[in-house]
């Protein structure tokens, strides 16, 4: 919140008049940022899905996941961090079960879909002390995992 309030020009007591509360402001924050990603991982290919996710990190760097990160910073106990974090990730997985359906010519297998999920959230996640290196490694795996005949 400091950071935040410096990077304002505005004093906290302000920043809350605007935002209504800190609880507000990271929810507003989530909703922004689920925006932004999921049209980030606009793509129909396990590839184009890791690629993304490289990319993603190029240019917002490798912190982790916000959605993660701010329900662990708020105790677990914020009702609309924690539905802005099941939304996103929903979301995500809905995705990937899009493109895993694609990958294995139309067949949906939500248990799949559940393997590259934690693929690729394991990648964002090793990405913050092992690198882009990270994703590729993950992608090699994903694609693997859904084409175990290549």
């Amino acid at each position: 919140m400091d950071r935040l309030t410096r990077g304002a020009g505005m004093s906290s007591r302000t920043l809350y008049k605007h935002a209504g509360s800190k609880t507000a402001l990271i929810a507003s924050v989530l909703t922004e940022r689920d925006r932004r990603f999921l049209r980030h991982m606009e793509v129909d290919s396990l590839e184009g899905l890791f690629d993304a996710l490289a990319e993603w990190i190029r240019t917002e760097g490798a912190r982790g996941c916000l959605f993660l990160r701010a329900h662990g910073e708020t105790g677990g106990d914020q009702a609309a961090i924690t539905a802005a974090l099941r939304a996103h990730k929903q979301a995500l997985f809905e995705r990937i079960q899009a493109i895993v359906a694609t990958e294995t010519g139309g067949k949906a297998d939500p248990a799949l879909a559940e393997q590259v999920m934690i693929l690729h959230e394991g990648a964002t996640a090793a990405a913050v002390y092992r690198g882009a290196d990270a994703v590729a490694r993950a992608r090699d795996a994903a694609i693997a995992l859904v084409h175990p005949e290549a």
